[in-house]
């Protein structure tokens, strides 16, 4: 009963819940983009390279035989994947930058006091040297 317990409290723990929502919420931006790069982004590429859709590209190692389906290599869908993975890791470098930068603006130490100025340090001395007789 001690394991379910220790993992009850692991799992309620501020870190863990935020790890959790942030994995869905990375799935979800993994979706968008995905529909982003394959329904937006690559139509056009593909049109402006003869109509080409990546998707179709692939290079067939064993054609079909009766029942078996053939063997291929999907270059095209392997290419389509990339450009998924880049844009999604430019979106994310993109708003860590934006989260570190705005973190940099709270951790601004406040600016330390001027130098006195001579006038002040002479009367400083003055004072001290008052004090001493």
């Amino acid at each position: 009963m001690s394991y379910l317990k220790e993992f009850k409290e692991f799992a309620m723990k501020g870190s863990v819940m935020d790890m959790a929502v942030g994995i869905i919420i990375g799935v979800a931006f993994g979706k968008i983009i995905s529909s982003f790069v394959s329904d937006i982004l690559m139509p056009p590429i593909g049109v402006l390279l003869g109509g080409v859709n990546f998707t179709e590209y692939k290079f067939t190692l064993v054609e079909a035989v009766g029942d078996t389906a053939a063997v291929t290599l999907n270059y095209g869908m392997f290419f389509q994947n990339v450009v998924d993975f880049l844009i999604i890791a430019a979106a994310i470098f993109m708003v860590i930058k934006l989260m570190n930068s705005a973190k940099k603006k709270e951790e601004v130490a406040p600016a330390a006091p001027p130098a006195p100025s001579n006038q002040e340090v002479l009367l400083g001395e003055i004072r001290d040297l008052l004090k001493k007789k």
